[in-house]
């Protein structure tokens, strides 16, 4: 081996501080305090009551009153309600400022801490449980209150059936903090892992769906992965996996993969093209390709697909508000109908996995089909 000239060198500095310089862009904007986690009074009528249940294991924050980047030691559990403004055009969040909006802002109106048997309980209360329990895993970058937040606005574009849950894990939320943050999701697939048995025990939890962001769905994997090795095939079997713009090494997840083996519901990609997020990613990890980026495009993407039972939907046709493509899966929460019949419609069948496309309709395009000139079919 030789060693790279000054020129190489350079060259290879200079893409990792661009990549750096996306994702602090990306950062830029007024970050929430833990004070949006205070509860309000609100004096008009709520007309979108939402509530989320917490488990984190991340440290309590006891003078602001929330929880910060450092890891703990063991769980804590929490339960928020949520004032949602009726009239979203998009996922963008805006946060309650000292004169709260009911009509624009996003508000806490309740909050209480919960110990793990209630928690449980708490989670097939509703009148409205059907058995599925859904657990999203924020990624890299964001605080406890950032991923809270982002939690009620997914159940409430959804209109989710019972209650969301969000595993917020210590991620540092710093644009600095990218190895950091990927430290801290490994250090949390043990606490993942025990939450989705607690979940699992319940007789009337029929199927988890574990819905995972960016980094958050290489420790979904990697949760999963430590199920099987246990040998936990009845957790595992009530699984269903969807990995929005997946931040993990493509060798990384083709070893995942490998480990898992075949679930009973094949694995979601939602990939993006021209997501910059995970160019900047990339970049910053050697020019090491990322799953998110998938192009479905490609022979080999499709045939992989197929070979590894997986479902890769691409939806770049869908709209993001980060400037960098990122965070286009908090606008399919709206189209959550659409996604769950085609789940549920080609679940057993043959034509199961491969990859579709997401039109701007919010509806899965099965193949063979045309779009943008080009057939991207599986079959």
């Amino acid at each position: 081996m030789t060693e790279p000239s000054s020129k190489e060198t350079s060259s290879v500095t200079s893409q990792v501080m661009i990549a750096v310089g996306m994702l602090f862009l990306a950062g830029c904007t007024t970050r929430p305090s833990p004070d949006v986690l205070h509860p309000v009074q609100l004096n008009q009528a709520i007309s979108q009551p939402v509530k989320i249940l917490v488990a984190t294991n991340r440290t309590r924050d006891a003078t602001r009153g929330g929880f910060g980047g450092t890891w703990s030691g063991e769980l804590a559990y929490e339960q928020y309600e949520f004032s949602v403004p009726p009239d979203r055009k998009n996922a963008t969040i805006i946060y309650p400022t000292s004169i709260p909006n009911g009509e624009r802002q996003f508000i806490v109106i309740g909050r209480k801490q919960l110990p793990k048997k209630a928690f449980v309980q708490e989670t097939i209360r509703s009148s409205k449980f059907d058995g599925t329990v859904g657990i999203f895993v924020h990624g890299y970058n964001y605080s406890y209150q950032e991923a809270l937040f982002r939690t009620a606005q997914l159940a409430a574009d959804a209109k989710v059936p019972g209650t969301l849950v969000l595993f917020s894990w210590p991620s540092a939320a710093a644009v600095a903090g990218y190895i950091a943050d990927r430290d801290a999701s490994l250090y949390s697939r043990s606490d993942l892992d025990f939450l989705v048995k607690s979940l699992s025990e319940s007789e009337r939890v029929k199927r988890i769906i574990l819905f995972g962001h960016s980094m958050g769905g290489f420790l979904i994997m990697e949760a999963v992965r430590q199920l099987k090795l246990q040998h936990r095939e009845d957790v595992i079997d009530r699984l269903v996996v969807i990995l929005g713009a997946p931040d993990i090494d493509v060798d990384v997840f083709r070893s995942q993969l490998k480990d898992i083996g075949k679930m009973a519901t094949p694995i979601t990609l939602l990939v993006s093209k021209d997501d910059r997020a995970l160019t900047a990613s990339s970049l910053i990890a050697g020019e090491r390709p990322r799953v998110g980026r998938l192009n479905i495009d490609d022979p080999i993407i499709k045939e992989a697909a197929a070979k590894e039972r997986l479902r890769v939907i691409d939806i770049t046709s869908t709209h993001g508000s980060d400037g960098l493509g990122h965070d286009r899966y908090a606008s399919l929460a709206k189209f959550g109908a659409q996604l769950a019949t085609f789940e549920s419609s080609r679940r057993s069948t043959v034509g199961d996995v491969g990859a579709f496309v997401l039109d701007a309709a919010g509806t899965v395009v099965a193949s063979p089909f045309h779009l943008a000139g080009h057939i991207v079919g599986t079959r």
